[in-house]
């Protein structure tokens, strides 16, 4: 999944679109919440949630845990208990490796 191209240009996301981003079920997102103390969106006075720039980077980084790296849920949250900033740190070179790998692939097919 291309997650580091995510462009976020707005200040809060609806859960929907959160979804769409990550092509998951908004019920996903729901269950991701409740499950990491570390996912906390705002919510209006409606009670619909909206997400934050922040609250998008540990989703990706729950994203990555569980779907890129197969980690179970209990897996997944005693990493983050860990050292929540080795992994967020893992996460960013994971993805900017991602982006050297896309840059010097697309180099080779000039040559």
């Amino acid at each position: 999944m291309e997650l580091d191209k995510l462009v976020l240009d707005k200040q809060y996301y609806s859960i929907s679109e959160v979804a769409a981003m990550f092509k998951v079920n908004t019920s996903l997102i729901r269950y991701w919440e409740n499950e990491f103390d570390i996912l906390q969106p705002k919510k209006n006075r409606k009670g619909d949630r909206l997400f934050r720039q922040e609250d998008i980077h540990h989703l990706k980084l729950i994203y990555h845990l569980l779907r890129e790296r197969k980690y179970t849920i209990e897996g997944a949250k005693q990493k983050l208990k860990e050292d929540l900033k080795l992994a967020a740190r893992n996460f960013e070179m994971v993805q900017a490796l991602l982006k050297v790998r896309g840059f010097l692939t697309e180099l080779k097919d000039q040559l």
